[in-house]
């Protein structure tokens, strides 16, 4: 029988800055952050536009430190200096800044679901998990919420609540591929193997291209002892290319 490896990295979210948050004066609109795509750029012209980018998000990060001066008790720009720090992969920063957003106003749960998020980078789910209930405490149909609740109950085990949550964010989120993930790899690991295999099917239904289906396919039906036709969508995960190795 084959053996594969199972993808088990979290997603990360990039939750926008509420347009208008409770509690705070007036909206604040977000300088909106570009993530970096991949292009056919030559490294040199890449490496130009990376240093680019990085440019201004310092130049961000220091308007928003210099609006703080004068608005400390802004939710919205610590929340964003918090996304701003998170861009920098600097962490304790943003945890630190998404935590004075929640002090000046507690009914942000994009800050929650943030907070959350990089707890899970952090590797501590229960800080994840606690963060993140409270979010749903705000509102109990946050997707993000829902699939940061599934990541962390998965890593401490606990995977019937993993799937429990990994089904609710899929169900608010049918069309994320990172919501998807995590429920396959939930019924994977608490070996529900033909729930897998059936929600793998409905996504490569809809994007023939998604190799991560293929992958998680092939993970469901090698434990349900078919490996010729694991070893088919094993194959079709490579050609799209998803990086698999034997174990």
């Amino acid at each position: 029988m084959i053996s594969f490896q199972r993808d088990r990295r979290p997603g990360t979210w990039n939750l926008p800055s509420p347009a208008e948050a409770p509690g705070t004066r007036r909206a604040f609109t977000l300088l909106l952050l570009n993530l970096i795509l991949y292009s056919n750029e030559s490294e040199s012209s890449m490496t130009k536009y990376i240093d680019k980018k990085e440019a201004q998000l310092n130049l961000y990060i220091k308007f928003l430190k210099e609006r703080l001066f004068f608005e400390p008790g802004s939710a919205i720009l610590h929340y964003n200096l918090g996304l701003a720090y998170s861009h920098k992969a600097l962490i304790d920063e943003a945890i630190s800044e998404l935590k004075q957003a929640i002090e000046c106003d507690p009914n942000l749960p994009q800050a929650y679901v943030n907070l959350g998020g990089l707890y899970l980078q952090k590797e501590e789910p229960a800080m994840c998990i606690e963060a993140n209930l409270k979010a749903l405490e705000i509102d109990p149909d946050f997707g993000a919420a829902h699939s940061n609740l599934a990541f962390g109950y998965m890593q401490q085990g606990d995977l019937e609540k993993a799937v429990q949550h990994g089904k609710r964010a899929f169900e608010l989120m049918p069309d994320s591929p990172q919501a998807y993930n995590l429920l396959a790899t939930a019924y994977l690991e608490s070996e529900q193997n033909e729930a897998a295999a059936e929600i793998s099917r409905r996504m490569i239904e809809a994007n023939h291209k998604y190799a991560t289906a293929y992958h998680n396919l092939a993970l469901a039906l090698n434990a349900m002892n078919k490996p010729e036709e694991a070893a088919q969508h094993l194959r079709k995960a490579k050609e799209l290319g998803y990086a698999v190795e034997a174990e």
